[in-house]
C-alpha cells in the first residue's frame, strides 16, 4: 500500500465529504498518517477503523457496512495484510477465515454458509 503523507503536517486531522460531512479522522506525524483513523460513510456509520505507523496500514482493522454490519477484519504489518482475517455475510454469520503472510493467502482457509455451516476448506501454499 501507498504510504499516505499531507506535506510535513503533523497534529489532529478531520477530513471532510464536499457537503461538510465528516469523511475520516486521526492524526498526522511528519506528513504521514499515524495511530488510529477513523473513516465514515456519508450516513454517518463508521466504515473503517484502525491504525497507521509511518504511512502505511499497521496491525488490527475493521470496515463495516452502511448499515452498520460488520464486514471484514484483518491485519497489517508494514502495508501488507499479515495474519487472520475474516469477512461476514450482511446477516453477520462468518463467510470466511484464515491468515495472509506478507500480503499473500496462505495456510487454511475455511468458508461457511450464511447459516454458519462449514461449506469449504482450502490449504493454500506459500
Amino acid at each position: 500500500m501507498a504510504v499516505t503523507e499531507r506535506d510535513g503536517e503533523t497534529g489532529p486531522r478531520e477530513e471532510h465529504f464536499a457537503d461538510g460531512k465528516l469523511s475520516a479522522s486521526g492524526e498526522y506525524n511528519g506528513g504521514k498518517k499515524t495511530g488510529k483513523w477513523k473513516y465514515y460513510f456519508r450516513n454517518g456509520k463508521l466504515k473503517a477503523a484502525g491504525e497507521y505507523a509511518e504511512g502505511e496500514l499497521a496491525g488490527h482493522w475493521e470496515w463495516y457496512g452502511e448499515s452498520g454490519t460488520l464486514k471484514q477484519t484483518g491485519g497489517f504489518e508494514s502495508g501488507q495484510q499479515d495474519g487472520e482475517w475474516k469477512r461476514y455475510h450482511p446477516n453477520g454469520e462468518l463467510w470466511d477465515v484464515g491468515r495472509y503472510s506478507s500480503g499473500k493467502k496462505t495456510g487454511e482457509w475455511k468458508t461457511y454458509d450464511k447459516s454458519g455451516n462449514l461449506v469449504r476448506t482450502k490449504n493454500i501454499k506459500a
